[in-house]
């Protein structure tokens, strides 16, 4: 049994949003953006340690960009083939093996009174209101929030811890941990004849029985004395506390990350002790946890991913930031959670095949650079390193900050802008290209094509909506794009590559003048020209495009401030499109 999807309508920042699930789901998404709204809903209908006052609907729980005085959390279960759901939701289970569980909730627009329902049923739209949630006797949403306190979940959990692994004992086992219980028991005693013959425990043992007995004559029959509070040694192994040992020296935990994997760690083998059984489970249960990489470095981060997907035997719902996971994770388990302007919705509705085979085609290019992408606004993809570095230098010099505006500028590492386009489409994710204006031999001919430009109009077909006005301009210039002689095209050629291109800007692809060095050497010839030590204009050129990366590095890590003089040109075109479109969304 598992969540297959979950509705939700009227619910905080969700106007309208289905969102897929599957058996290992990783939630992605901007901060604010809903993750744990999400999570809360789920909660709602399936965590119990939710009373049912936490169930009565708040003003903030209405969806708050629009009136509405509706809510509708809808969770549709696949696979229900376990006895005790069957016994408890048996009438509201499917011939199919589907379930559905429902939250409802109003509120009066005049009196502003509140009240919620609880449904069930076979089907969405065969939901009848039922008395209590009953079902969490079978059914249980275990819930990690973000914010984990070690020490206080060992507090809560150590009898749990102790017992379930007493329980487990081997008959041999509890005969020798008895044996070991009296030795234990033996030697407290004589801790704490120690301790009384301490000398300063001593006289402060006669000062308090001497004070006493001033009181009280029934006192001065009495003796008191400090006592260790270990004569017991149930009580005192039930009083351990977690330490850490490294070489002969014990010493406290206290590290943030070390307390995060010790925390998952207790938890997952608390969690998984009672579904590890081989008999017939008494419950279903699903993980919901909150950014389990909170502390961790990413090395940990992406063995934390795996050991989630692997120890818990169940289904798991994770919210994240981390890069790290979204590469290790399976793609079919990706969800992007995205702004709709101001609503939000999960891309593709959630896990579906569409991401996936999206995320598999992308293949060796997801790593931990681009997964930057993922909980990004907008992208500029261009073609290499040196672009990469050069935008992101251009950026603040004309006034743009893409960390508050949330934009990423990646490469694609050469020409093949089409697998990460379909990636962002498919995570609905928006962006802007620059490529270069490049000039190629067509094989087996002496002749020339235009082929940056070839590219851009490739892409718009691909990925753009149709439009009249560029196709009859396609139609009046395309031919003129390949079959010129000279690897420098004519002015006649240049002129349609020209038009094409200025065209192509309304779909957020440009085309570079020529390419990022010839561009740069025109805006800034003298300043170019001075650094690389070159009179001709062509020998800068080509001696910016050797070792290019390492070449642009040097000149902006001497020449940055220059850059503020190209808020004008062509080449800070891209920057500004992603500018004016993240400012233009609510």
């Amino acid at each position: 049994m598992q969540i297959s999807q979950v509705k939700l309508k009227g619910f905080r920042n969700f106007r309208n949003a289905t969102i897929n699930l599957s058996s290992k789901s990783l939630i992605l998404g901007c901060n604010d953006i809903g993750k744990s709204n999400m999570l809360h809903a789920l909660r709602i209908l399936l965590d119990k340690r939710l009373s049912p006052a936490d169930l009565d609907p708040q003003d903030s729980d209405f969806y708050v960009h629009e009136e509405t005085n509706e809510i509708e959390i809808l969770i549709e279960f696949s696979e229900v083939y376990e006895d005790c759901v069957l016994a408890k939701l048996r009438e509201h289970v499917s011939d199919e093996g589907r379930t559905y569980l429902a939250y409802r909730a109003t509120r009066d627009p005049v009196s502003n009174s509140k009240d919620y329902q609880i449904l069930a049923g076979r089907a969405a739209d065969a939901l009848v209101e039922i008395d209590s949630r009953f079902y969490l006797r079978v059914l249980d949403l275990e819930f990690m929030g973000s914010k984990r306190d070690l020490f206080s979940f060992l507090r809560q959990e150590r009898t749990h811890l102790l017992q379930d692994a007493k329980e487990a004992r081997e008959d041999e086992e509890a005969i020798e941990d008895n044996k070991v219980l009296s030795e234990i028991q033996s030697q407290l005693l004589g801790v704490n004849n120690n301790v009384a013959s301490l000398a300063y425990v001593k006289k402060a043992t006669d000062r308090l029985n001497k004070e006493l007995a001033a009181l009280s004559f029934q006192a001065a029959k009495e003796e008191v004395f400090f006592d260790t509070g270990t004569a017991d040694p149930s009580l005192f192994v039930d009083g351990l506390e977690l330490a850490s040992r490294v070489g002969e020296k014990t010493l406290s935990v206290g590290g943030d990350g070390k307390n995060n994997q010790i925390h998952l760690a207790l938890w997952a083998a608390r969690n998984m002790s009672t579904l590890d059984s081989e008999e017939e489970p008494l419950k279903v249960t699903i993980f919901c946890i909150e950014e389990p990489e909170a502390h961790l470095h990413p090395h940990q981060q992406r063995k934390l991913a795996a050991y989630l997907a692997d120890t818990l035997k169940a289904q798991v719902i994770i919210t994240s930031h981390s890069p790290q996971i979204v590469c290790e994770f399976p793609p079919a388990s990706i969800i992007r959670l995205y702004s709709n302007h101001p609503d939000t919705l999960a891309a593709g509705d959630g896990a579906t095949p569409f991401t996936e085979k999206a995320l598999i085609e992308f293949g060796h290019r997801l790593n931990i650079i681009p997964a930057e992408a993922f909980y990004s606004h907008l992208i500029l993809l261009v073609e290499g390193t040196s672009e990469v570095m050069f935008y992101r230098n251009l950026a603040p010099a004309i006034g743009i900050d893409p960390d508050r505006l949330n934009i990423s500028i990646l490469s694609v590492s050469g020409i093949g802008f089409k697998p990460y386009i379909i990636l962002l489409n498919s995570l609905s994710i928006g962006y802007v290209i620059r490529t270069d204006n490049d000039v190629f031999r067509i094989p087996r001919r002496e002749a020339y094509r235009l082929a940056g430009v070839e590219r851009g109009i490739e892409i718009y077909r691909g990925f753009c909506r149709e439009d009249s006005e560029f196709e009859a301009l396609l139609q009046k210039h395309e031919g003129e794009l390949q079959g010129f002689p000279t690897c420098v095209p004519p002015t006649e050629n240049k002129t349609a590559a020209t038009a094409i291109s200025g065209m192509l800007e309304k779909f957020n692809i440009f085309v570079a003048d020529d390419d990022l060095e010839h561009d740069l050497h025109d805006a800034l010839g003298e300043v170019t020209s001075a650094f690389f030590g070159q009179d001709a204009d062509g020998e800068t050129v080509r001696q910016m495009q050797k070792r290019k990366a390492t070449s642009m590095f040097g000149f902006l890590l001497e020449h940055s401030n220059e850059l503020a003089r190209l808020r004008d040109h062509s080449l800070a075109k891209p920057l500004l499109r992603c500018q004016r479109m993240a400012e233009s969304w609510p």
